[in-house]
């Protein structure tokens, strides 16, 4: 076996690669819970990519025989229904997961120097997973799944001059139709490789700079040497073993979770598979309530806040998009002394409480027939969601911190 591998490193770096980003990674011995999600997504990831592989060999992505191959898949492919639920459920369960992978991140200032561009090849992520999921989200070509493309494709019609070129270009066509379905198909079939680019990206850039732990605290600066190497931080734990098997563990909670809503409840009571998509897309047929799927919510409700101005919903496309983009600059907006929630003080934790709360109910409100005063509400946390980041560099200044420790608590 040492010859073989003698062999292989002669001609590949596979010994190299395993000791830069496995066996001597130094990671802080400091991990909790919250870092289970990284190593989580990176796990769905793989779900997403093996299940879609195998659901392509029986879909057809057909107007006219897309939804009866979803259900001849659901009906008499072996073990099809299996493959079909692990894949919608994975969907949300990705989505969960990188929100909380994006929690920690806020929480302990993973986003600050020197993870600025970390966070913002996560952020790319973040809309490439985006993209990957709307695009596939028209293919079961249910009721909402039509009606709901229609919907979010026509919102592009609202920009000034090139909007409704732009609509036509992305449909290929002047309505949801077959070739619709054909280039969103091919789309949704390419992202997810390209995903998997990103997250190759996002290790290679976390590795370069080294993993940040629930004190903020610079392990690679503080004292050197330990009972694995004279060199590697005195804080730091080789990653293999101590964190894969860790991960094992929270891989082994996850599953748990997972295979039980995949089993039990798959349609997650309208959530994670809506109903009206248990109906044959009718273009002649519009759903009472047009909502997309969960994860969208949130910026759904932003947009239906915005009022239309002469009779252009431009304006709320313009804040949809803005409540993205300004993710990228984060790591600008925050001028704390301190990185991690720990060490902050009460202002900036109020400000996050209220900024998950806030997001929470733009979720369900994005899920929900608007009203006026569900409208308001949704306006009252459209200007907190922007006012959060906006007003960081003032309230983050004056915040009063606590001393960080010199080196990482147990």
């Amino acid at each position: 076996m040492s010859r073989l591998i003698d062999w292989i490193d002669e001609r590949y770096p596979l010994t190299k690669v395993w000791k830069e980003h496995l066996a001597e990674y130094y990671a802080p011995k400091n991990f909790n819970f919250w870092y289970f999600f990284g190593s989580l997504a990176l796990l769905v990831l793989v779900n997403q990519i093996v299940t879609g592989i195998w659901l392509t060999m029986n879909y057809k992505p057909d107007a006219n025989l897309a939804f009866a191959s979803v259900e001849y898949i659901m009906r008499d492919v072996n073990w099809g229904w299996l493959i079909r639920y692990l894949h919608s459920t994975g969907a949300s369960a990705f989505f969960i997961v990188i929100y909380l992978h994006m929690f920690r991140g806020l929480i302990y200032g993973s986003y600050r120097k020197p993870r600025e561009l970390l966070w913002i090849i996560g952020v790319v992520i973040y809309l490439a997973m985006m993209a990957t999921a709307f695009f596939g989200y028209l293919l079961p070509w249910g009721q909402m799944s039509y009606w709901g493309a229609q919907v979010i494709v026509n919102l592009f019609s609202a920009i000034p001059v090139i909007g409704d070129d732009l609509s036509v270009w992305i449909r290929g066509d002047y309505v949801i139709s077959d070739t619709t379905l054909n280039r969103f198909f091919a789309l949704h079939y390419l992202l997810p490789f390209v995903l998997a680019a990103l997250v190759f990206v996002h290790i290679v850039a976390l590795h370069k700079v080294g993993s940040n732990n629930p004190d903020g605290i610079e392990i690679k600066k503080g004292p050197k040497g330990n009972r694995w190497s004279d060199t590697a931080p005195a804080d730091g734990i080789p990653f293999h073993p101590y964190y894969t098997v860790k991960d094992i563990v929270g891989v082994a909670g996850f599953l748990i979770v997972f295979l039980g809503v995949v089993f039990f409840l798959p349609e997650m009571g309208g959530f994670f598979l809506e109903h009206p998509n248990f109906e044959p897309a009718n273009p002649l047929k519009t759903p009472p309530h047009i909502a997309p799927v969960w994860y969208f919510t949130p910026f759904y409700a932003m947009l239906r806040a915005v009022p239309s101005f002469a009779g252009t919903q431009v304006w709320g496309v313009l804040v949809m998009g803005a409540s993205i983009v300004i993710l990228f600059f984060l790591p600008w907006l925050d001028r704390s002394p301190v990185k991690s929630i720990r060490y902050k003080g009460m202002i900036s934790k109020v400000a996050i409480a209220l900024f998950v709360i806030d997001f929470l109910v733009l979720g369900y409100l994005g899920m929900k027939p608007a009203t006026p005063g569900r409208t308001l509400v949704a306006q009252i946390g459209t200007v907190y969601y922007f006012l959060f980041f906006l007003a960081m560099p003032f309230y983050s200044k004056i915040d009063k911190t606590k001393p960080v420790p010199e080196r990482v608590t147990q």
